[in-house]
């Protein structure tokens, strides 16, 4: 009986220290995020990105810029053709400051959150970037798109519904 007692003691301690040494993730749901599409203005000599920082500004001049700080998930990534940035909530203006291949570094004008899942597309030019929302469903969240489908589905339905018991009604009258 003491060994069977031992056996589960020791059985407890061991997927106690197993399950305790599992990291613990959490996440506060969706997140902001913001996608750069990069075209080129002239098309002599295909530029690939380098690296790039995304600044968040309170003013709308962006005299307050600061760097989107790396916490978590929350980070702005590039790879040679576009940049990426996910944050857990993002200043009213940014701008951002792409090195290119050609060793230059420029920079966009300043440009305001489009929505939450935002869209934008780059232009390169030979001194510096311009930056334009682009619009598109991924702004308006899924939830509300559903929402939207359902109540047109169900005006649709009664719609048809009442046109039936109008049509029986008035085949009965004849």
């Amino acid at each position: 009986m003491k060994s069977k007692l031992r056996k589960l003691l020791l059985l407890l301690i061991f997927s106690q220290v197993v399950l305790s040494a599992q990291p613990v993730l959490a996440d506060t749901g969706p997140k902001p995020s913001m996608e750069f599409t990069f075209r080129q203005e002239s098309l002599e000599d295909q530029l690939t990105i380098v690296s790039g920082i995304l600044y968040e500004c309170e003013q709308p001049d962006c005299s307050d810029a600061s760097p989107l700080k790396e916490l978590g998930p929350q980070r702005f990534t590039c790879d040679v053709s576009s940049c990426s940035a996910t944050a857990y909530g993002f200043a009213p203006y940014h701008k951002i400051e792409i090195e290119f291949s050609d060793e230059e570094t420029r920079e966009s004008n300043v440009f305001e959150t489009a929505g939450f899942n935002s869209r934008y597309t780059v232009t390169v030019r030979p001194d510096d970037l311009l930056v334009e929302a682009q619009f598109s469903l991924g702004v308006v969240p899924p939830l509300v798109v559903l929402l939207v489908a359902c109540i047109c589905a169900l005006i649709g339905l009664g719609g048809l519904a009442g046109l039936t018991i109008f049509l029986v009604r008035r085949s009965k009258k004849n």
